[in-house]
């Protein structure tokens, strides 16, 4: 083989490795810091498109309504901003931890979407909570999962604990 050919192939090759490498490492970096959508019920039975459940450790965003008598705060320490409640849809619901102070609009009954971490026993620690805003404008993504999961009130959860 020609020299001049020989180095025109190492060059291409340690081009591609290096593209290569450089898209590994994007991906790679990118997958830290993605944080899927999902409803309690896709936590519980998996999304409906790919069955997937969400692993414990996962970070991720949960969609749901606050079941009515479920907040619960720390009232152990006065100081405390710990709190719990549970998120319901038409087909499951998630307890979820937060600690810090919750938006306005937060309220049983209402809209809220949480971000944080999956725990054992489908429970979430969250980093954040936003509650619905009171203007018309939802994300679409919340919108559909609303439309869908939402047919059932919050009394049909409350024999049905889990």
């Amino acid at each position: 083989m020609n020299i001049r050919r020989r180095n025109r192939l190492w060059l291409i090759c340690s081009i591609l490795v290096g593209v290569g490498l450089t898209l590994a490492l994007i991906l790679y970096a990118l997958r830290s810091s993605i944080d899927l959508f999902y409803t309690p019920g896709e936590i519980i039975y998996g999304k409906r498109e790919t069955q997937q459940i969400p692993e414990v450790g996962q970070r991720l965003r949960v969609g749901g309504m606050v079941m009515p008598g479920s907040v619960v705060r720390d009232d152990s320490n006065p100081n405390s901003l710990k709190i719990t409640f549970t998120i319901y849809d038409a087909e499951g619901e998630v307890d979820v931890s937060y600690d810090g102070i919750l938006p306005d609009l937060f309220k049983e009954g209402q809209g809220v979407v949480v971000q944080g971490e999956l725990q054992e026993n489908n429970h979430v620690l969250a980093k954040e909570v936003l509650a619905k805003h009171d203007e018309n404008y939802t994300p679409p993504e919340v919108e559909k999962a609303m439309q869908e999961n939402h047919r059932r009130p919050a009394a049909a959860y409350k024999d049905n604990a889990s």
